[in-house]
């Protein structure tokens, strides 16, 4: 498993016990180094002292806060440490929503929340209890610097917490705003046929980064010394009748897939075929 990234006590009323976190997702992704663009040689990122006039090394950096333009005050790690409220240590529920009530744009990140060995039965009441009634759990906890509201659910297989953007963290654009009255009831039944053509289960593991993988057959390409084969680039529909573009969707979302179509075009040419050599 994944290292532990906190590690204390989950608290509702007076039920204490040990719990752990481990990061539940991250992105991934190419990454690129910096070059210097004549000889291909790796460039380094140099720290520099404006004031000394000359580069200094990272054990000479401090922290500092800028309360007025060009004024600084100098905030050591163990000052900061120091300042950790009881949730760096303790995570205490403060109360229990339904799930539905929680609006996805206030997730921030993802974690696994385990039991210590000491902990396994609460957590397991915990969890059940949340998995039968639709509560999720508020709560607070300080790590990294900060301190997050927190929500924590019931997964597959265990509990996992969310950290959760403050309401002053989240953008209001009042611009914002949709009109459902432009949308007529024959264009809205259409459009609920063709959502309709187009469910599936939710598969994840079914979906991946075209981006990525095209980078990477650009990147095995120039190792290789092959030709690089640039991918064709997607035209937008134009849409100029909606009604129109709905039923050519729909009519599209019908049809078998490419690979099947071909088969059978296949199998219609062979049984032909069959049948001129029958009648020769």
């Amino acid at each position: 498993m994944a290292s532990t990234v906190w590690k204390g006590h989950l608290t509702f009323g007076l039920v204490s016990f040990p719990v752990k976190l481990f990061t539940a997702a991250r992105s991934e992704g190419i990454s690129f180094n910096q070059l210097h663009k004549t000889d291909n040689s790796r460039v380094k990122q140099v720290i520099y002292c404006q004031a000394e006039d000359k580069p200094i090394p990272r054990s000479e950096i401090v922290k500092g806060y800028e309360y007025e333009k060009d004024h600084y005050v100098v905030v050591e790690d163990e000052e900061i440490k120091k300042m950790a409220p009881s949730s760096a240590k303790v995570m205490e529920i403060l109360e229990f929503v339904k799930s539905a009530e929680v609006d996805p744009i206030y997730f921030e990140s993802s974690f696994y929340m385990a039991p210590d060995d000491a902990g396994q039965k609460p957590y397991a009441l915990l969890y059940d209890t949340l998995k039968r009634t639709g509560y999720v759990g508020v709560a607070k906890i300080a790590m990294h610097n900060r301190e997050h509201i927190v929500i924590f659910r019931p997964g597959a297989h265990g509990l996992l917490m969310h950290t959760m953007y403050y309401a002053n963290e989240v953008r209001r654009v009042e611009e914002f705003r949709t009109d459902t009255g432009l949308v007529k009831d024959q264009e809205l039944k259409l459009a609920e046929m063709l959502v309709e053509s187009l469910a599936a289960p939710f598969e994840p593991q079914k979906y991946h980064d075209t981006y990525m993988d095209n980078l990477q057959a650009l990147i095995d390409a120039k190792v290789s010394g092959q030709e690089v084969v640039t991918p064709p680039a997607a035209e937008p529909a134009k849409v100029i009748d909606i009604m129109q573009a709905l039923k050519q969707s729909l009519a599209a979302a019908k049809k078998p897939p490419a690979s099947v179509a071909t088969l059978g075009a296949e199998l219609e040419k062979k049984t032909a075929g069959k049948k001129r050599t029958a009648r020769g």
